[in-house]
């Protein structure tokens, strides 16, 4: 007869629950401060396409208080710095990155799996960081009302981690956050978004690009070799677009971009085309004594302005100023990650609350429209002006409340 293993057992001061951009730069901050942190991810690598690959410029100037910049630099990305919307037949220049007060005056496009490279190599200069791949969470360990520690499935076994501090950074499916009981608020989007791949030619334009027919919108990002292309349908019909047959849809996303020509047929088929099922939610009170979420796990964001990792990061940096030097000692109390949740709950608020209108007020119109369609009055202004550019740009490439590395 065989007996049951028992678990592994791995004691550590913060456990981090997911690899992404939240997560690795929690990881990193933390350890960087002399915290013992160990990073858990479920895959075994950071490869899965169609994620969020801007790096915002509050992003990129935390990189550049880290000393990194230079590196960061070197390695493959793309510029944006100017965003154009192609409404009927009128193209509209909306935002200009040029005047913000930041080292880096643009959106940099990099993978982001590279990012997270980028990250992982830096962030294991310090002794006390540690990263497990293939490390699945599936439930907590609980001590006397308090989260204790989280139990992990990996290729070895089981693990159970104990930690004096968990952090949910698994994104917007969080299984810590559902095992944790945690309330969630969905504030509701009208809107999915299919995301795809079409070859690039030298003679394309060079800029990021949104188009926008009578019940079609398409945003093309340009990724050097390739358009990453956004074609953004009413929620729930990605069925109904399915059976209407892939050559209809070839010729919608040509109708869109004549430029591309033949190349829509590069997509063979709707495998070649992922469905992105857009949220846009957030926790009522982030943290249960000895658990903290932040990142999509605390608040999912709408594609509207790539802005859902520069939040992550903004949420990353803030723990870390916030509860490092606490952790550095021992256990932090509800009291310090409420102090995590104030600083960052009135960003993101702001922010959900600026993609909502835009969704109210131009996205779903132009979805549900069926006659022609004319820019609304506010973006026919910030067209006109180049002043008024400024304003979405800050608001896309800093957000309302920046943080900085202490």
């Amino acid at each position: 007869m065989n007996t049951p293993q028992h678990p592994t057992t791995l004691h550590v001061r913060c456990c981090i629950v997911g690899g992404g951009p939240a997560g690795m730069m929690l990881g990193l901050l933390l350890a960087r401060q002399g915290v013992e942190v160990l990073v858990l991810e479920k895959h075994g690598d950071f490869l899965r396409d169609f994620r969020g690959d801007t790096i915002h410029p509050s992003t990129l100037e935390v990189v550049h208080e880290l000393g990194w910049l230079d590196d960061f630099l070197s390695r493959p990305h793309q510029k944006v710095q100017t965003v154009s919307l192609m409404i009927g037949d009128s193209l509209l220049k909306l935002g200009d990155f040029s005047h913000l007060p930041t080292h880096c005056k643009f959106i940099a496009f990099m993978p982001q799996w590279d990012f997270l490279d980028f990250l992982t190599d830096h962030a294991r200069e310090y002794p006390g960081f540690g990263l497990r791949m293939q490390a699945q969470v599936t439930d907590l360990i609980e001590h006397e009302g308090r989260v204790a520690g989280v139990r992990v499935s990996t290729r070895e076994g089981a693990l159970d981690v104990h930690a004096d501090l968990v952090v949910a950074a698994d994104g917007r499916r969080s299984v810590v956050r559902e095992k944790a009981g945690l309330q969630v608020m969905d504030i509701g989007a009208p809107m999915d978004v299919l995301w795809m791949r079409v070859p690039k030619l030298a003679s394309d334009p060079s800029q990021l690009l949104g188009r926008i027919e009578a019940g079609q919108m398409l945003v093309m990002i340009d990724r050097g070799a390739y358009w990453q292309c956004a074609y953004l349908i009413p929620k729930g019909t990605f069925q109904t677009l399915q059976e209407e047959g892939l050559p209809a849809f070839r010729a919608k996303l040509a109708g869109l971009a004549p430029f591309l020509g033949e190349r829509v047929e590069e997509l063979r088929s709707w495998d070649d085309i992922k469905l992105l099922t857009v949220a846009v939610d957030r926790l009522r009170q982030w943290y249960r004594p000895g658990l903290l979420c932040i990142g999509d796990a605390a608040h999912a964001m709408s594609p509207i302005g790539g802005v859902g990792i520069n939040l992550a990061i903004q949420d990353a940096v803030a723990t870390a100023n916030i509860l490092g030097p606490h952790l550095r000692k021992g256990p932090v109390g509800p009291e310090q990650l409420a102090l995590v949740q104030k600083r960052r709950e009135l960003p993101t608020r702001l922010t959900q609350g600026m993609q909502v209108l835009l969704q109210k007020r131009m996205i779903d119109p132009v979805l549900n429209s069926k006659g022609p369609v004319s820019a609304p009055w506010i973006v026919r202004r910030l067209a006109q002006w180049p002043l008024f550019r400024r304003i979405p740009a800050r608001l896309v490439g800093i957000g309302f409340r920046p943080e900085h590395v202490r």
